[in-house]
């Protein structure tokens, strides 16, 4: 166990260092090449030519390539120290760099709003995991009933919805018209129930989707293990239906759910865009929408590398998670 997570914990110091040469050249090369300039962008389009350069060289846009890797490389883990035009700035690590727009370092704006998307995710990931597997294990033990149709039609409904149909409906019926909950976003400092009822409507509108998607793979895949040999002989030992299906068909059930677990949570820890922008979430989300409007590159560079980190650690969980689950996993 321990010398398979050793080789899982080096693949994955391997593949942050690609994952963060990638980043540098999206979004240093490849704008340098398409005619973009980054000092005009950061200062903007009527600024003063010496403005421009003062600002080039203190990021140092004018070094050759190699350092201009090293420096963006040793910012995220030691920061970095800006200087040029008399300017000495010193961007602590992890240094993502300056908002073009707001001139904040990066870092403590993204923090500020991760608690929002984590919350988010985490809140939907347990909604999703516990309906959307139940949902598809029941329909799987009661194949072709009037149950396993009904959830099916329901899982199509939510995977061919968008979230911003759901999330519009919902807050049309459930806050505007019933007036049941609150949609207006607390921060969890300020009030646990106005947090808890202001996330209530993102979380199920989220995890109607997921769970959806969860249940359709959680009855094809149990359908499938309920065939194997090893389950019937199970149940010819004389073994219970619970311990059956509990212990032996669920273990191996679960392997691909973990698989899309890890993606979708990974995926959802650096933004769930189109939620948080239905329900006016200040969270990561609608960070990178507001930055991409503006065309503030820092910030989007910097939910880029969160979202790569956050379904980077994903898969190395459920590396560790399958050892757990299946022992031969350890072997490979």
């Amino acid at each position: 166990m321990l010398a398979y997570l050793i080789r899982r914990l080096f693949a994955a110091a391997v593949m942050l260092v690609v994952i963060v040469m990638v980043v540098f050249g999206i979004f240093f090369l490849v704008p340098k090449w398409a005619g973009v300039d980054i000092a005009t962008s950061f200062v903007g389009k009527q600024a003063d030519p010496a403005a421009v350069e003062a600002v080039r060289q203190k990021l140092g846009l004018s070094d050759p390539i190699y350092a201009q890797v090293w420096h963006f490389f040793k910012g995220i883990f030691v920061g970095r120290t800006y200087s040029g035009g008399g300017d000495v700035t010193h961007c602590a690590a992890p240094c993502f760099g300056y908002s073009f727009r707001s001139e904040q370092a990066v870092w403590p704006v993204l923090t500020d709003r991760f608690p929002v998307t984590l919350g988010l995710a985490l809140g939907a990931a347990v909604l999703w995991l516990v309906f959307g597997v139940a949902a598809g294990v029941l329909s799987a033990l009661k194949r072709g009933s009037i149950w396993d149709r009904g959830a099916m039609v329901v899982a199509l409904a939510g995977v061919s919805l968008p979230i911003y149909f759901t999330g519009l409906l919902s807050l049309a019926i459930f806050a505007f018209g019933l007036k049941w909950i609150n949609a207006q976003y607390v921060p969890l400092g300020q009030s646990f129930s106005g947090w808890f009822g202001g996330m209530i409507l993102p979380w199920i509108t989220l995890a109607f989707l997921y769970a959806a998607m969860y249940a359709r793979i959680t009855r094809a895949t149990m359908l499938e293990i309920l065939g194997e040999d090893y389950i019937r002989t199970a149940r010819a030992k004389g073994l219970k239906e619970q311990v059956v299906i509990g212990k032996h068909a669920m273990r191996s059930t679960m392997t691909p759910i973990l698989t899309m677990l890890g993606m979708d949570l990974g995926a959802l820890i650096g933004g769930a865009i189109l939620t948080e922008s239905t329900f006016n979430l200040p969270g990561l989300g609608r960070a990178v929408l507001d930055a991409i409007k503006n065309q503030d590159l820092p910030i989007i560079l910097g939910v880029t590398l969160i979202t790569s980190l956050a379904v980077l650690l994903a898969n190395l969980v459920v590396d560790v998670l399958y050892a757990v689950i299946d022992p031969r996993v350890r072997l490979s």
